[in-house]
């Protein structure tokens, strides 16, 4: 009795693999048939090493070639395991730009308390009133303060479908988009979670996130110069960085330290500028009058040792503060000196990014590898 090779792969075609719509010849699972008289041997290919899903592939093939083609075939099957190689996730591809999202700014500072969240939300809220498309991500895992500023510290986001999938719908108020952790926390509930906790936390609000087409996403890190800061750098290709400090000494060293890290060679982020924030005190009564309580000018004169842009001084004012409590940005409050401060820098970074755009190439995400304990970084 000789088996004819187009009678097995015939019967082969009735049978489908676990969890494969086509059956294994139309997927390519069967790789070859070979054919010696009464005797059949197939070579399998399997994507998973599931030993009883093995069994089962093999059972089938066996029990079908003895009822459809000679039930005294001598049949071999052997199974070859191939896991397919993991898909590139689109928006770690290095170099190229998170589909739909142009522009991906960090505000960073070395040191807590200089209002770089303050400075981010009202950056923000100019763009979106410049015109452009915004969104924020508050990467301050551990003290998460955007949704308080953005008067959204009571909503939560809504679940949509997007092409079959489950994604968070970004809150939004004052024409910008907000994510931040701050939504899935109680008020008094603290966030003890280590590194890679964090680090996962935020990639969800990344990638499990429905942003839709942005020209500007500002990413507030938390202070100093840490794990979330990697991680960020290692799942986004980021623009530009702006650095947020105060004149006073303290702040400068930390901020000097904020703008090493993103300089790097193996980070190698491009540095927008560093904002001045709380330059100078004015008080109502003496509008003509300003006193450098923190120092003056620090932040201009380490943006010119370092030789970089200097975008512009925020200056120490009541309603700023007051603005962020209540949940509405001071660079709302039109024609005030707060809104024309930040409406000054905001205009700097956004020539700052096309300058940046236009001279250099896209930023690669970085890769981050753990070597003896410590951190190493690496394109």
């Amino acid at each position: 009795m000789q088996l004819k090779k187009q009678d097995i792969l015939k019967a082969l075609e009735t049978i489908s693999l676990a969890g494969e719509g086509k059956n294994m010849v139309e997927s390519g699972a069967v790789m070859n048939v070979i054919t010696f008289a009464d005797e059949v041997v197939v070579d399998l290919k399997m994507s998973t090493p599931a030993m009883h899903i093995k069994k089962r592939a093999e059972a089938d093939i066996v029990k079908t070639i003895h009822e459809l083609v000679s039930p005294d075939a001598k049949v071999v099957v052997n199974i070859k395991v191939e896991a397919p190689a993991k898909p590139s996730n689109p928006n770690l591809i290095k170099g190229k730009p998170i589909p739909g999202i142009k522009n991906i700014i960090a505000v960073a500072s070395g040191k807590g308390g200089v209002g770089k969240s303050t400075v981010t939300a009202n950056i923000a809220v100019t763009l979106a009133r410049m015109g452009f498309k915004v969104g924020v991500l508050d990467a301050d895992i551990y003290g998460p303060s955007i949704p308080i500023m953005f008067d959204v510290a009571a909503e939560r986001p809504l679940s949509v479908t997007i092409d079959g999938k489950s994604k968070m719908k970004p809150v939004e108020n004052y024409g910008v988009k907000v994510l931040s952790i701050g939504f899935f926390t109680k008020p008094n509930q603290a966030v003890i979670w280590r590194g890679p906790m964090a680090s996962k936390a935020l990639n969800q609000l990344i990638f499990d996130a429905n942003w839709g087409d942005l020209d500007f996403m500002l990413v507030d890190l938390p202070p100093g110069t840490g794990d979330i800061h990697l991680s960020i750098m290692q799942a986004l290709p980021i623009t530009g960085a702006v650095v947020v400090s105060t004149p006073q000494t303290v702040a400068l060293a930390d901020a000097r330290k904020g703008v090493a890290m993103f300089q790097q060679e193996n980070i190698d982020v491009p540095v927008l500028g560093i904002v001045e924030n709380m330059s100078y005190f004015t008080p109502l009564e003496l509008p003509d009058n300003k006193y450098y309580l923190f120092g003056k000018q620090g932040a201009r004169n380490l943006a010119e040792d370092l030789e970089v842009p200097f975008l512009g001084e925020i200056p120490l004012v009541q309603s700023i503060r007051e603005a962020g409590d209540v949940g509405r940005p001071a660079a709302l409050q039109t024609a005030t000196p707060s809104e024309e401060s930040f409406e000054a820098v905001t205009k700097r970074v956004v020539e700052e990014t096309v300058r940046r755009n236009t001279e250099l190439p896209p930023t690669e995400a970085i890769k981050i590898t753990t070597m003896a304990g410590c951190s190493a970084v690496k394109k």
